[in-house]
């Protein structure tokens, strides 16, 4: 596959190293380009769940005759994927057993180097071996797994001509630089991949760039038209010619310091951009709640805070556990006390909200899961960029929560303004964005009835949740039953 790079060229980032930059202006939604993985794997948890060509997450998939590990959709994506598959199945039966992710992705990437070098195309603007590996400024806890790993790798390839010392870079590689792969519907990392012209895409905490998976089209019976899952990074915004190109490699929804704290320990660089050196919205993210003026006690907004530390840490044991009844008990407790403390951008405030929100929706209280969604949206539009993909995923679940609650009229809205943000972040082709377009279609379809006849869409609705036959509650041609969508 010849990558298009035209709108990108490799520059001197000074202390961040080399940077990727722009050649042109570029527009809001706009791919600046799209690669496919050099390499990529499945999870070890979810190797049984999704396919692992395409990383589409679903129930009956295939799995490999030969080494019983590797599961696909049907058999056009197991010959897609066979050229990456084959020397791994000869290992993984001969070897009784499938080693961890990141020996199974390692090895991939080694074997497409002997095969076909570090540099695949006329397109890929680095070889895999150029990438950074900071080996040397790894923690001792994280030098010891690396010496498991290479360990595990040599008895999964025990012919390897490849040494020690290479296969730690190989590793340093991975760790520093790969990418986490998401289902078709984003919802759920599923696997993880190396790309190496994303790589020379720097950090930024408020980037001007987002990247998506687009999981192409399996559908094609012949494999030679059979688009091959790729990574594609689009511009959030207007983009001037000659400025660099970043992404974000943490989520913004933390303070500062623990941003920068954990680019350190993952990326093994001091993040010196804008929003870390001006703390910007910090404040925000650790607000007390204002009322005419008047602020809480600092005394009591710490104590506010440790409790819901303290609640949090309980809410994901029970979770964990798969007691939601408790998730809700407690995401309850924690936010009546929060209610009169802490503002409604704090991050503890924000996360005890998700939280309630996707469990109530989960246990079918949509009344109350909509307040929760509504609010939690309301924050994240105060703290995130408007075209942040997190922002949009969150509009269309909480327009989602809201249409399931009967409450038409927002749900619709949300719908439309999470469709708006996804259309930037993923763009028209993605599952996530057609699944919307359906939604926002049918929402407003429903919205026109409401507006006409309100007791009539409700008899609809009834009916619809009763499962009904739709003659019994209205008399209207050419109307569909309410569906539950889930995503």
């Amino acid at each position: 596959m010849n990558l298009d790079m035209d709108n990108v060229e490799v520059f001197d980032a000074g202390e961040k190293g080399r940077g990727l930059r722009t050649t042109k202006d570029l527009w809001a939604g706009e791919v600046v380009f799209a690669e496919p993985s050099f390499a990529a794997v499945v999870f070890d948890s979810l190797s049984q769940q999704v396919c692992h060509s395409c990383f589409r997450r679903q129930a009956n998939l295939h799995r490999c005759a030969q080494c019983k590990f590797a599961h696909y959709c049907d058999r056009t994506c197991q010959t897609a994927c066979w050229d990456e598959h084959k020397q791994e199945c000869a290992a993984i039966k001969k070897y009784e057993k499938a080693p961890n992710e990141n020996v199974r992705l390692s090895a991939r990437v080694l074997w497409r180097i002997q095969k076909d070098t570090g540099i695949v195309s006329d397109g890929q603007l680095t070889s895999v071996d150029q990438l950074e590996d900071h080996v040397a400024d790894m923690l001792a806890d994280d030098f010891k797994e690396l010496k498991i790993d290479i360990q595990n790798f040599l008895d999964y390839c025990p012919k390897t001509r490849h040494g020690k010392e290479y296969i730690a870079h190989i590793f340093g590689i991975i760790k520093c630089n790969g990418f986490t792969l998401s289902d078709q519907r984003g919802l759920q990392a599923v696997g993880v991949g190396l790309f190496p012209n994303l790589c020379l895409v720097n950090h930024d905490c408020w980037p001007n760039c987002t990247v998506i998976l687009n999981h192409g089209n399996q559908s094609a019976l012949n494999t030679a038209y059979h688009s091959k899952r790729r990574i594609e990074l689009r511009a959030l915004s207007k983009i001037a010619e000659n400025d660099e190109l970043t992404v974000g490699y943490v989520d913004f929804l933390n303070v500062s310091t623990d941003r920068q704290r954990a680019l350190k320990h993952q990326y093994h660089f001091d993040c010196t951009c804008k929003s870390c050196s001006e703390h910007l919205k910090d404040d925000l993210k650790m607000a007390a709640k204002e009322t005419d003026r008047n602020k809480p006690s600092d005394e009591l907004v710490k104590e506010v805070q440790e409790f819901s530390l303290e609640c949090l840490a309980k809410v994901e044991a029970a979770r964990t556990a798969g007691d939601f009844h408790e998730v809700v008990k407690l995401c309850r407790e924690c936010l009546d006390k929060q209610e009169p403390v802490l503002g409604n951008t704090h991050l503890y405030h924000l996360r005890l909200l998700s939280t309630a929100s996707e469990v109530l929706s989960y246990l079918q209280f949509f009344s109350e899961a909509a307040e929760y969604a509504g609010r939690l949206v309301e924050g994240y539009m105060k703290l995130y960029h408007p075209n942040n993909a997190y922002l949009g995923m969150a509009t269309m679940r909480a327009g989602v929560t809201h249409w399931h609650a009967g409450l038409i009229k927002v749900g619709h809205e949300m719908i439309c303004k999470a469709y708006a943000i996804l259309m930037v972040t993923h763009g028209p082709n993605h599952a996530i964005t057609k699944d919307l377009e359906s939604m926002r279609m049918q929402t407003e379809m429903e919205l026109r009835m409401f507006k006409q006849n309100e007791h009539v869409y409700h008899s609809m609705r009834e009916a619809a949740l009763q499962n009904k036959p739709m003659a019994e509650a209205i008399s209207v041609d050419n109307i569909k039953a309410l569906s539950h969508k889930h995503l």
